[in-house]
């Protein structure tokens, strides 16, 4: 696609949210890279922060993601979107959201859920300062990139001159009025999981999404994690305890089965491995699967040992099965 096509589809874009913006809320745009779409509904408000090709590219009818889980919900919701990695570090969005305080806007609200992930996080994070006792849902959130605090990160080099030391600058900070904040990261994925322990607050939750890397947010879709644990959070509903609910059908997830039984060695660990890779074949009869599977069983038999029989829960399985975790 040449940059005249580029440019034509952006522009034929926004005239689609000119219209729904005019029958449905408003829609603002702010300056060339950023726009903000409102659509009216009851008094719960989804604020998301999203990039705006992967709304073209994926959204239903072009529209934000937000806008299909808030559907849903009955619920009123805010998208800004961005053309550019910029992280939302513009002027023109500081001065729509000082407009909305300025008008109230957030305290129409009974309930305020701020959502974004990646460098959208970040923007999700520090502008939830605006709507105080919010609850912020982050996934893989940055807190900062001021290369006195991050100079270990160098994901993003077009940002390093930008200042994130003025106004809505340090994510973290800017959640201290938030009733609650969710934080999502996979550990092993350690420049994640460095700016998630940035976020320190009292009021933030911890919950570690093991074996997902950078595709969180997809992953997470993926499994149908995403939609319910936001619409968890629009009913004021969510708590760790229901996302590790939710967060069980990695189960069921292939992609997350295949990166989770290919870090596991079945020569030092064959019963765990046995067990994942026999439970991932009765859903996936991949041959990675099966390798692992006769890997683990051959493994055992050279120790005098071997798997219980499928669905066997005596309490000496369990031990062992609690040992081998």
């Amino acid at each position: 696609m040449t940059q005249n096509d580029e440019s034509t589809r952006r522009a034929r874009w926004r005239v689609t949210l000119d219209a729904h913006g005019a029958e449905q809320g408003a829609h603002v745009r702010l300056g060339e890279d950023h726009g903000a779409l409102f659509t009216e509904d009851d008094e719960i408000l989804l604020v998301t922060f999203e990039m705006a090709d992967t709304i073209r590219d994926n959204g239903q009818g072009a529209l934000p993601y937000g806008l299909q889980i808030a559907g849903r919900e009955g619920c009123s919701q805010l998208c800004l979107y961005s053309e550019t990695d910029g992280f939302f570090r513009s002027q023109d969005v500081f001065d729509y959201f000082d407009g909305l305080v300025d008008d109230g806007f957030f305290d129409e609200f009974d309930r305020v859920v701020f959502y974004g992930a990646g460098p959208c996080a970040y923007a999700a994070a520090a502008f939830s300062v605006c709507a105080p006792f919010s609850t912020a849902v982050l996934l893989a959130p940055l807190a900062t990139l001021d290369p006195k605090l991050t100079a270990w990160d160098n994901r993003y080099p077009e940002m390093r001159r930008t200042d994130f030391t003025s106004r809505y600058g340090y994510a973290p900070a800017m959640l201290e009025a938030a009733e609650a904040a969710f934080v999502i990261h996979d550990p092993a994925n350690a420049r994640v999981a460095m700016h998630a322990s940035l976020f320190r607050g009292a009021n933030t939750h911890h919950l570690q999404a093991r074996y997902l890397g950078n595709g969180l947010e997809s992953e997470l879709e993926d499994m149908g994690v995403l939609e319910p644990m936001l619409r968890a959070a629009l009913r004021g509903k969510l708590t760790p305890a229901g996302f590790a609910h939710l967060y069980r059908d990695r189960h069921r997830h292939g992609p997350w089965l295949r990166r989770f039984i290919g870090g596991l060695n079945p020569t030092d660990r064959p019963w765990l491995t046995g067990l994942a890779a026999r439970a991932a074949l009765s859903r996936f009869d991949w041959p990675r699967f099966r390798k692992a599977f006769e890997a683990a069983r051959e493994a055992l038999a050279e120790q005098g040992r071997s798997l219980p029989p499928p669905g066997d829960n005596s309490a000496a399985t369990r031990k062992q099965k609690e040992a081998a975790e």
